[in-house]
């Protein structure tokens, strides 16, 4: 098939160019390998096609020399101004069957961009090649664009230097300088810009060598080269491995007594067109090639010297005139540097600012801004992952009599070492940090162990030896562990510094965990007496009534009175979520009251409806034993006819029977002057003596519902039972039994002799005028469970 007019005019241009199957050159390999270590790709190429192939003239993590023109994902870049890009091969119909991509090199992702020779026409590509699909943009190509136009001018540089007088091409000076601008400006890739720039140098001049780098300064104003970039210079086994080095970490020019150093020290070009007689040569690494010629040029910015150029190995050496000719370009290099110099301070100063912010400048650890930071970070990842975070607040014990005895030296040495210490006990990611003095707080991550915590005191234990001394501490830690403490981080360093006070009070040297039980208790003790006073108010609290049943006459002998609290938000809560938390306050007294008062009012009820029921009454402890109790008791019972305060049993807890046993004894001496009845309830827990419960004045035994609820499993709760009724018997005190749930315990209990009973076998406590019509409705317990009224 005949050739297009436009592409035998473009093979006959790169023809006329002869760079088709030459050596490898470092000017283009340089380029390449830029390219590629800006973008992080597999294969970077300077392709050439002719008529049949593509050809690399460069090439960086590839073998291949060339491939047939067919395959070519150039020869579809060349046909077009802008980067021609394919992200994914497999996905692009013109590709996806492609030998390159089906096999090796697996071709999956490829940008290129045009390369035009001196005449205009499109010999080739700077391509960059992955074998995994990439997602880049036109604009994410600038650099490669950039490359492009070196490799550009390199070729132009070339096909001129037959004609040229051996001066910098002015238009290529131009580019040069407006590519060194756009590449400080557009990359972050500090050693690809040096790497673009000394490209740039050496096209413009035809060296075969050279470098560009930062002069610094030491502390005694001492010049040395920190080089930014350098020609590959890896032709020898000594060189490869300093290559390498320079690649890896930089490389540093130091001495000052060669040609580099000269310039260094004056501040002036250097040249040097017969190297090998010249007296100041010298400081070559070992291999590398021959120099025949040199220039050292300085780069300033103001009156400063701020970088070095040195460029070597020019076709008919170096004149003076190219310092000045590339001047514009140094200049504009040197303004660059500058640039970058005080952003670089900048940022350093910002760094040392967020350092002092967030960093305890004696012990360099996070300080308590960078520990709550640290911290959420934890607690974050914590609710991610479903784990834990400890939190161990320290404080050292007799940190302050070290101070007090040695000075602020030796206990800044001493908070130095713990910290370093506490360090090294941790894992890599937990965290140790100093807020202030002599506290220290570990965040420690998915503790399974408590012998963690151990570890930590045991480092603080271990004697510090500082100059002549040798000193003894101690720690106290308290620990809280999240989300067994469900709070937030300013609220588990608190419960941890309290944690750490309760170990200070029970003698130091020992860890101690945070109280959740008791902290709850208190929260919850809190919220109730904020509320309680508006519940008793409002009359939000309620009687429930659950019934007695008589066993030996088949009948509902009475009621417990039980209190419900009608919460406006939580419902309706039983006693236990809020009675003890009144206790040996003012509302007690008030519950109380209003407790026995509407007992009262319930059997008034009763005997005008000649019912015989009895209402029993929880006593509160507190309430029971102030100095205001039998006054109390007096007004309301003083309502009741005397022949029926019999009815009226207050329930009393054996516990607090025993509280204050002459007091008690008197108040119940009292109390059965006013004809009331009195119950010891939860009988079998409080351990009173025999002595004691043969004296007590109460008429009524409540077996705890613990002892009833196991004594169909258990042999010895079953004895505790028997002996319960038998001792009441002898004492004549007649025995209810609480918590009666099933009809084996009905049953148990009757055979028993058991006197009473109640529990939910029967009925659960109810609103008042539902218990009454249950009571009316009452039928005994049939054998079969289900005919239980």
């Amino acid at each position: 098939m005949p050739l297009a007019p436009i592409e035998r005019r473009r093979l006959a241009a790169l023809e006329k160019l002869g760079i088709l199957d030459t050596p490898p050159e470092e000017r283009f390999d340089r380029l390449v390998r830029i390219a590629r270590q800006f973008y992080g790709v597999k294969t970077a190429l300077f392709s050439i096609l002719d008529d049949e192939r593509q050809w690399f003239k460069s090439k960086d993590g590839l073998d291949a020399t060339e491939t047939p023109r067919s395959v070519a994902f150039c020869d579809y870049a060349i046909r077009q101004d802008k980067a021609f890009i394919v992200e994914d091969a497999t996905l692009d119909h013109r590709f996806k069957s492609n030998p390159l991509v089906t096999g090796h090199p697996n071709i999956r992702f490829y940008a290129g961009i045009p390369v035009r020779e001196p005449s205009g026409f499109k010999l080739g590509t700077l391509c960059i090649i992955d074998d995994h699909p990439r997602r880049i943009s036109e604009i994410d190509l600038d650099v490669l664009r950039t490359l492009a136009s070196v490799i550009e001018d390199e070729l132009e540089s070339a096909y001129l230097a037959g004609s040229e007088d051996g001066g910098v091409v002015v238009s290529h000076l131009s580019r040069a300088i407006q590519r060194a601008q756009n590449v400080f400006l557009t990359s972050d890739n500090e050693r690809a810009a040096f790497e673009l720039m000394l490209s740039d140098l050496l096209s413009l001049t035809g060296s075969q060598f050279g470098f560009i780098g930062e002069v610094m300064r030491r502390e005694n104003g001492t010049p040395y080269l920190k080089v930014g970039a350098i020609t590959n210079i890896a032709w020898s086994p000594e060189t490869q491995a300093l290559f390498q080095q320079v690649e890896r970490r930089g490389m540093l020019f130091e001495r000052l007594d060669n040609l580099l150093g000269v310039a260094l020290v004056t501040g002036e070009v250097v040249l040097a067109n017969s190297y090998d007689t010249d007296s100041r040569r010298g400081g070559l690494p070992p291999g590398h090639p021959p120099i025949a010629c040199y220039i050292g040029l300085p780069v300033y910015s103001g009156d400063e010297l701020i970088g070095l150029v040195g460029l070597a190995n020019r076709a008919g050496g170096y004149q003076p005139k190219i310092a000045d000719e590339l001047a514009p370009l140094l200049q504009t290099v040197g303004t660059l540097l500058e640039r970058r110099r005080l952003y670089e301070e900048k940022r350093e100063h910002q760094v040392s600012l967020e350092q002092a912010a967030n960093f305890d400048s004696l012990t360099g650890l996070p300080n308590r801004r960078r520990l709550t930071e640290l911290f959420d970070q934890e607690l974050n990842e914590a609710r991610q992952r479903k784990g834990s975070v400890a939190v161990c607040f320290i404080d050292l014990d007799g940190f302050k009599e070290v101070n007090d005895e040695h000075g602020h030296s030796v206990g800044d040495a001493v908070l130095k070492s713990i910290a370093e210490r506490l360090k090294a006990t941790v894992r890599a990611h937990d965290v140790i940090a100093r807020i202030g003095g002599d506290e220290f707080v570990a965040i420690l991550r998915d503790v399974d162990n408590e012998r963690v915590y151990s570890r930590l005191l045991e480092a603080i234990r271990q004697p510090i030896s500082y100059r002549h001394f040798v000193l003894h501490l101690s720690g106290s830690m308290g620990v809280t562990v999240y989300p067994d403490d469900d709070v937030d981080s300013d609220m588990l360093l608190r419960h941890a510094d309290q944690a750490m006070y309760a170990a200070k009070e029970a003698g130091k040297n020992a860890y101690t965990i945070f109280d959740l039980k008791s902290h709850f208790n208190r929260k919850e003790r809190v919220r109730v007496l904020e509320q309680i006073g508006r519940a008793v108010s409002n009359k939000e609290l309620e009687l429930y009534y659950q019934p007695k049943i008589d066993f030996k006459r088949r009948v509902v002998e009475g009621f417990e009175a039980l209190i419900r609290w009608n919460h406006p938000e939580d419902g309706v809560l039983g006693p236990g979520s809020f009675l003890d938390h009144i206790e040996y306050t003012e509302y007690a007294r008030a519950v109380g009251n209003m407790v026995i008062n509407e007992g009262v009012d319930r059997l008034l009820a009763f005997a005008g409806e000649n019912l015989n029921y009895s209402v029993s009454v929880n006593l509160s402890p507190s309430h029971f034993l102030s100095q205001f109790f039998l006054q109390d008791l007096t007004d309301a019972v003083e309502r009741l006819p005397v022949s029926i305060r019999h009815r009226l049993i207050l329930e009393l807890l054996e516990t607090t029977a025993m509280d204050d046993t002459q007091v008690v004894m008197k108040t119940l001496r009292d109390c059965r002057n006013l004809e009331v009845e009195l119950s010891l309830d939860d009988f079998g827990t409080g351990y009173s003596s025999l002595d004691y419960f043969r004296k007590l004045p109460v008429q009524e035994i409540k077996i705890d519902r613990s002892f009833v609820s196991d004594m169909l499993e258990d042999s010895d709760a079953e004895s505790v039972v028997n002996a319960i009724l038998g001792l009441s018997n002898s004492f004549r005190r007649r025995v209810v039994a609480e918590g009666i749930e099933t009809q084996g315990m009905h049953e148990r209990l009757v055979a028993l002799g058991c006197n009473l009973g109640q529990g939910f076998y029967y009925a659960r406590p109810m609103r008042f005028n539902d218990a009454l019509t249950w009571a009316k409705a009452f039928a005994w317990p049939a054998s079969n469970p289900d005919s239980i009224v």
